[in-house]
């Protein structure tokens, strides 16, 4: 598959070289597998990547990136852990970057790619910062807020509704969350 390939082109870049040109440059050398890679595979890849870290750390893994003018302009995965705080949820973590880095709360043409569904409190922030886009990769029967246990666009007399889009890389979003729970219930046993 071509996540692999995505994985080394992140890791090989020139001094000073933006690593995300320098992963396409590399994908573009390797046969074109950009030509198979949509914008929202490509950007889901690099959440993916955020929520492996979350993993890595021992946090439910979930991963965030927000897009402005195709650019990543910030990254975030759960922290709930580490910090202590309930609020450190991978989109809560990126959009506080990005709001440092624009120097704004408000997130007008961003578009926000997270691995699972948005919960509630995240879908709230995602409206309260009016982002143009949310992009997820696999639902939240448990605490989704989109379609799976509320449906976000249902709530009446809201002046601003997000575009959505799901099942980005879903198979691949699911599986690191669904590995991650099967390793927590081997270490009880």
């Amino acid at each position: 598959m071509y996540y692999n390939y995505f994985a080394v082109a992140m890791v090989n870049y020139e001094p000073g070289q933006d690593r995300n040109v320098a992963a396409l440059n590399i994908l573009a050398m390797c046969g074109g597998f950009l030509l198979f890679m949509t914008r929202e595979e490509k950007y889901m890849l690099l959440a993916i990547k955020e929520a492996e870290k979350a993993s890595f750390k021992d946090e439910v893994p979930i991963g965030c990136v927000i897009v402005k003018e195709d650019k990543v302009i910030a990254r975030g995965y759960n922290q709930r852990e580490i910090k202590n705080d309930v609020t450190s949820h991978a989109e809560i973590e990126a959009i506080r970057k990005a709001n440092k880095k624009l120097n704004s709360w408000r997130l007008v043409d961003c578009e926000i790619y997270v691995t699972i569904e948005p919960c509630l409190m995240c879908m709230g922030a995602i409206y309260q910062a009016h982002f143009k886009k949310v992009i997820y990769g696999a639902s939240d029967p448990k605490g989704g807020a989109i379609s799976s246990s509320i449906s976000f666009k249902d709530i009446k007399n809201l002046n601003h509704y997000p575009e959505i889009q799901g099942g980005v890389l879903e198979d691949k979003c699911s599986s690191i969350i669904k590995e991650y729970f099967a390793n927590k219930r081997k270490k009880k046993l």
